[in-house]
């Protein structure tokens, strides 16, 4: 169960004209400006469920899912996550998530993927029997054998994502959070992975919670979603709720940003 109550969180960004003057004013003086990433967030997601949790650029998503893994202290309110308190308790609350963004890797750059794998199973203290089957599974469900023996920097983007999604769940963690999971994925890609998280939830009933722009990755596997802009939930309910007749998804949450004055 993953409770979040109040949740409020700002940065304060440092700004400056262009030209050099203003450089060089900025060194004895600089100008700040406060920017609320969330504003009094709450919600709750049930142990099993599969969420969209969406937005335009900036709404306050990458923050939300950095507090929930532990990376971020928020300002104000309250954060449960299986009664963990996420950035009090890092160590045992890390052994029981998986996270998976698209734009950093959690992988060796020059190294092949296996020598990632078991520095993971290591900084996990994965137990070996634990890890050869979650290993052999999710080589057989990703089709990863022909990658295993490469260095990540020798990896397509859409090959390095489906290594990061294998690496995010070889500790079998209760909870995974997936940033634009299949960003630069071909189309047989993305249909692979969305097929493989469907699965990972349906057997092993994982909570997933999904942060995207790609709207037909939230109508594939998400049920319910949750809106977030300017650091505010607008909407949380059932995806069909906001279908309109047979407008496509994309098109529907475009209207759906728009009549909240978000984009």
């Amino acid at each position: 169960m993953i409770t979040v109550n109040h949740l409020c969180k700002s940065y304060r960004i440092a700004k400056r004209n262009p030209g050099f003057t203003a450089a060089c004013k900025a060194l004895f003086h600089r100008e700040y400006e406060i920017i609320h990433a969330l504003k009094d967030v709450s919600f709750t997601i049930s142990d099993g469920e599969m969420v969209g949790y969406i937005g335009p650029n900036g709404a306050g998503k990458s923050s939300t899912i950095k507090i929930l893994s532990g990376i971020l202290t928020p300002e104000g309110g309250t954060v449960s996550v299986d009664g963990r308190v996420p950035w009090k308790n890092r160590i045992e609350h890390v052994r029981q998530i998986g996270v998976v963004f698209g734009q950093r890797s959690q992988l060796w750059w020059d190294v092949p993927v296996m020598d990632s794998f078991e520095l993971l199973k290591d900084i996990y203290s994965v137990p070996t029997p634990q890890y050869k089957k979650s290993l052999e599974e999710l080589t057989a469900l990703l089709h990863l054998e022909e990658l295993l023996r490469s260095p990540v920097r020798q990896l397509s983007l859409g090959q390095r994502m489906k290594c990061e999604i294998a690496a995010s769940l070889l500790h079998n963690p209760r909870i995974l959070f997936l940033d634009e999971p299949t960003i630069g994925l071909d189309a047989v890609s993305k249909l692979a992975v969305r097929e493989f998280i469907l699965q990972l939830n349906k057997e092993k009933g994982t909570t997933v919670i999904l942060t995207t722009h790609d709207m037909q990755d939230i109508e594939a596997l998400a049920s319910r979603i949750i809106l977030i802009g300017k650091g505010q939930i607008l909407m949380d309910g059932n995806i069909d709720s906001i279908k309109k007749g047979s407008a496509a998804i994309d098109e529907t949450v475009a209207e759906l940003y728009h009549s909240y004055e978000v984009v």
